[in-house]
Parts: structure tokens; C-alpha cells; sequence
């Protein structure tokens, strides 16, 4: 059986991050439902965007549930995994004088989320959510990796609900 995030999970860890007062931002796959405000598919992790200086405080209260390295190397990119293989894929951002996200990546480059791309709100079972904006969510789809029918996907349904042009790589048939 493949492990599964629930919306359950989520909240949960969402609401510990709260109280330990990190702000966060959901991208990847729970971050195109949470703009959709329902769960489109099975996830198996979240990919959290926030400050490097809060990775420290994220990972202790990780390990104190069972959370692990799994992957990566912190403070900028990493997985953290627990004993049943839920993950969490950190990007973790220093901001520039203009409010842009500075992501390092595990290669060592740099990929920069737009100051805008952190409008972005959401819905998890009905808890509102900070998410990257659906225009930011297509932007980091479309670079980087190859992306898989579960990204066309996720990134059609961010198209239909938003309104918005997608690449010919993430187009669900490759010619819309």
C-alpha cells in the first residue's frame, strides 16, 4: 500500500507549524488543491516553502514525530520522511530587497519565486492556507524537471479554474 498524506495530516502539521509561528507557503500538489479548495488526488508528501532561518525550529518539531532525512541536504533543500514514507519536500527562501524568494537548490543554483507568487490562498478541509499563486504554481512546473501526468494534470485543473496559459509541456495532450 502506497502511503498516503491525508487532508487530516495536513491540517494537522499546518497547525503545529502555526504554533510554533513558522509561515509557510504550500507549492506541489497540496498546494494546486488548496487553490482549488478540494483534494484532486492521493498525495504522498507536501512541499512547504519558508525562511532558512525557520528550517531549524521545522525540523526539531519534524524529528519529535518521527520525521527523518531522507533526501538533500538542509537548510535550503531537503526531504524530511516518516516510518510510513509520508514526506516533506522543504524549499527553503531567503526574501531579496524586492520581496522575491531565493531558493537554492539541490544542485546549488538558484530558482527565484516572484514577490507575487506569495499571494496565493487556499482551502485544506475548510482551514485557510498560504499557497503559491496558481501563475507561480505554472512557473515552477514548467522548469526545472520533466513533468509527470500527475503535474499536467494538477496544472490542467489550475487552467480551467483560473483561466490561465500553460506551456506545451504541461498541456495534458502537448498541443492545446
Amino acid at each position: 500500500m502506497k502511503p498516503e498524506m491525508t487532508s487530516q495530516d495536513l491540517v494537522e502539521l499546518l497547525q503545529m507549524l502555526d504554533g510554533a509561528s513558522i509561515p509557510l507557503w504550500l507549492d506541489g500538489g497540496w498546494g494546486v488543491d488548496a487553490l482549488l479548495g478540494i483534494q484532486t488526488r492521493p498525495h504522498k508528501d507536501v512541499d512547504l516553502v519558508l525562511h532558512v532561518g525557520d528550517v531549524p525550529r521545522l525540523c526539531r518539531l519534524l524529528e519529535d514525530k518521527g520525521f527523518a532525512l531522507k533526501q538533500g541536504r538542509p537548510p535550503n533543500s531537503f526531504v524530511l520522511a516518516d516510518g510510513l514514507g509520508i514526506e516533506v519536500d522543504v524549499h527553503a527562501i531567503t526574501f531579496d530587497p524586492d520581496g522575491n524568494g531565493i531558493y537554492r537548490m539541490e544542485n546549488g543554483e538558484n530558482w527565484v519565486y516572484p514577490a507575487d507568487g506569495f499571494s496565493g490562498l487556499g482551502t485544506v478541509d475548510g482551514r485557510n492556507v498560504h499557497c503559491l499563486s496558481p501563475a507561480v504554481q505554472v512557473l515552477c512546473h514548467a522548469h526545472g524537471y520533466l513533468p509527470m501526468e500527475k503535474d499536467r494534470r494538477d496544472m490542467e485543473l489550475l487552467r480551467q479554474q483560473f483561466g490561465l496559459e500553460l506551456p506545451p509541456q504541461l498541456r495534458e495532450d502537448g498541443n492545446k
